[in-house]
């Protein structure tokens, strides 16, 4: 049986249940809005991806600090 690989990756933080649902959301509605065309603006929903994924990242490093 595989082990969970516990290594902090920076690239990939470790997302909370509702990080997943949210970043689902997200990734939908570019989705929904690139069917729509090329030109139809993306930006607003990428900074949110961005945030919560820095987000993520920020909490990953205080966890591995605090084992530490």
């Amino acid at each position: 049986m595989a082990r969970k690989n516990d290594a902090y990756d920076p690239d990939h933080p470790p997302l909370t249940t509702g990080e997943k649902a949210k970043f689902g959301w997200y990734i939908a509605r570019m989705a929904k809005r690139g069917i729509a065309g090329e030109n139809v603006y993306q930006g607003d929903l990428e900074k949110k991806v961005d945030r919560l994924l820095d987000r993520a990242r920020e909490r990953a490093e205080k966890d591995q600090a605090k084992r530490k």
